[in-house]
């Protein structure tokens, strides 16, 4: 049987490993944003500040749909570059869903730049869609 302070002690070693995916894991989700953002035809930040709800339920929806495999990775990761890898391919099933979903709705960004709350939770459904069956197919 493990001592209790031997379990404190690992849990404490764990701390740096916890630290460090955490913040490789946070500047790829900026990273991923910043792109992201450029990538799209509307300025969800701009339309966000003005107070465009379906900007912000489309944003929200693409970020939980990257930050989904994402965490996939990071539970799964033997190392660092093997999180990034992951990641990556998080990153990038994202821009795909984003484009799947302007083909399937002309003028989306139009829609979302309009406030039209059916594109927004629309786009944030593919995304979350697209998110979740990235994750699922993640392997060891």
């Amino acid at each position: 049987m493990m001592h209790a302070g031997a379990g404190l002690l690992s849990s404490l070693l764990g701390i740096p490993w916890f630290l460090l995916y955490m913040v490789v894991g946070a500047a790829l989700l900026a990273l991923f944003l910043m792109v992201y953002i450029r990538f799209t035809a509307h300025d969800e930040v701009g339309l966000i500040r003005e107070g465009n709800a379906t900007a912000a339920i489309a944003l929200g929806g693409t970020m939980l749909g990257f930050v989904i495999p994402l965490a996939k990775a990071i539970q799964q990761a033997t190392s660092i570059p093997d999180m990034l890898v992951w990641g990556l391919a998080a990153f990038v099933v994202q821009l795909i869903a984003y484009a799947a979903a302007r083909l399937m709705v002309p003028d989306l960004s139009g829609k979302i730049g309009s406030n039209m709350i059916a594109a927004g939770i629309f786009l944030a459904a593919v995304s979350i869609a697209s998110g979740m069956l990235n994750a699922a197919a993640m392997s060891l």
